[in-house]
């Protein structure tokens, strides 16, 4: 059975997601270990509850990003991950890391990409007057948020939403197709060559594969 390794940063709700669906067979692999910078993130109680190794790096034990991303590929490279996903994981992490796992690396992003890379996207949405808002799943590059999109969903941004509002509906769709993208992968209908995605052998077009 393939092998997942899931870093986190919080609480852990694309996680959950995909705890489940592992559990329900909906994805042919298992989460082989789950890390975190944060020592306190909820993710880590979540994937204790169901009996997930959990391993926490901690930044500050580490003069740069260089060497605790070394450590934690190392630590990473112990559990043998098929994919590393980032669900959630706060962290820049650097061009060697990435490297590393060319091809092999996900992550997803509260955006519609290129649209708001990096934080706060919610709130720039709302105060740009944004009529759709969504979440992006891409493979990780070495520039932020910026790597080949595999898949888009969309959600809508009513006139009287509050940040709140628009997180809830965001992440209903992250945690439908956060695993779905996932399961693609695993089966190997899904890989990365060059800059380019390829689903079922047909290059995907730069917003990826959109689903409203």
């Amino acid at each position: 059975m393939k092998r997942i390794v899931v870093l986190i940063s919080g609480n852990g709700t694309n996680l959950q997601s995909i705890i489940d669906a592992c559990q329900q067979n909906r994805i042919n692999g298992h989460i082989a270990a789950v890390f975190s910078n944060n020592a306190d993130a909820y993710g880590l109680q979540r994937a204790e509850q169901a009996n997930i190794p959990t391993n926490f790096i901690n930044p500050k034990a580490y003069i740069d990003r260089t060497s605790h991303d070394l450590a934690l590929l190392k630590a990473i490279d112990q559990y043998q991950p098929d994919l590393v996903v980032l669900a959630g994981y706060m962290r820049i992490l650097s061009p060697d890391f990435v490297q590393h796992y060319h091809g092999r690396l996900l992550n997803i992003h509260p955006s519609l990409l290129p649209k708001y890379p990096g934080l706060h996207t919610h709130q720039k949405a709302i105060e740009n007057g944004d009529r759709e808002h969504g979440t992006s799943i891409h493979f990780v590059t070495e520039e932020l948020d910026g790597g080949p999109i595999i898949l888009q969903a969309k959600v809508p941004i009513f006139e009287d939403d509050i940040e709140e509002d628009i997180v809830e509906r965001v992440q209903i769709q992250e945690h439908n197709f956060y695993p779905l993208v996932i399961r693609w992968f695993l089966d190997e209908r899904l890989t990365l060559k060059g800059n380019t995605v390829v689903m079922d052998g047909y290059v995907l077009p730069p917003q990826g594969y959109a689903s409203e």
